[in-house]
């Protein structure tokens, strides 16, 4: 994982082992990583729009069905750690939102990660360097600049999958808005980093990289090869599993918590 991984946790006190939840709240999909396990849910939200906890109670009560149904450990709130992500740009007030959710499972230690973090800890390809994050969600599209596992730069429009008419393809209300934000992060860019990003390969992830329509004209656009994550839909929790992984094999310090 090197630069991208977690900051340790520490124990909560309980005398137990520490059990660990990856959970990832879209727009259209909640979906959730166990150690050993992997992916185990991978269901629709409810109300999140544009990337934003609508209806705390019902979000509460999925996240405790997902909680309960989770590999392990039959006390699913004792000594949890959860690695929670959330959209790069997403404003305190939203990320605090999600949080209140999150803390109200019980006993909790909750680590926030950006979606394009946790992307790039799943997908980022070998040899480090600057590294382009392109998310195309179902209502969000984000573009990030990763930096030595830091974010740099980022730009957020709040027009997705959802917003694709319903009849034919219109690929440029996706594609062409994420273009025009890595162009914006280019015009601002003072270290060459977003050129060597392009050279490296565009990462993109979220729903809209199985869309070839999508990817096609992006890649056109931005004249860039792109690379598609594995799994694309599933990247950025597959990412937050992983850094959650770390997070539990050194259960030391409390720092990185969000």
């Amino acid at each position: 994982m090197g630069s991208f991984g977690a900051a340790a946790v520490d124990g909560l006190n309980t005398g137990r082992p520490l059990r660990g939840i990856a959970l990832d709240i879209g727009s259209s999909r909640t979906r959730a990583w166990a150690p050993g396990a992997g992916v185990f849910a991978d269901v629709p939200s409810v109300p999140v729009r544009r990337g934003r906890v609508t209806d705390t109670d019902s979000q509460l009560r999925l996240l405790r069905r997902l909680a309960a149904s989770a590999p392990g450990d039959d006390d699913p709130g004792q000594g949890t750690v959860v690695m929670l992500t959330h959209p790069v740009l997403a404003a305190p007030e939203e990320r605090a939102a999600t949080r209140r959710v999150v803390d109200a499972l019980g006993p909790v230690r909750v680590i926030s990660v950006d979606s394009a973090r946790a992307a790039a800890a799943y997908a980022a390809p070998p040899g480090g360097g600057p590294l382009l994050v392109v998310d195309l969600g179902a209502q969000l599209t984000e573009v990030t600049l990763v930096v030595d596992g830091l974010v740099e730069d980022a730009r957020l429009a709040e027009v997705g999958l959802d917003d694709l008419p319903e009849s034919g393809s219109a690929p440029d209300t996706v594609a062409g808005t994420a273009a025009d934000m890595v162009s914006d992060l280019w015009r601002h860019d003072r270290t060459g980093a977003v050129r060597r990003a392009l050279r490296r390969g565009v990462l993109v992830t979220g729903g809209g990289a199985l869309r070839l329509d999508v990817t096609s004209r992006l890649a056109h656009v931005l004249r860039a090869r792109l690379r598609l994550a594995n799994d694309p839909s599933t990247s950025v929790v597959r990412g937050a599993g992983l850094m959650l992984a770390s997070a539990l094999r050194h259960p030391a310090g409390s720092a990185g918590r969000g």
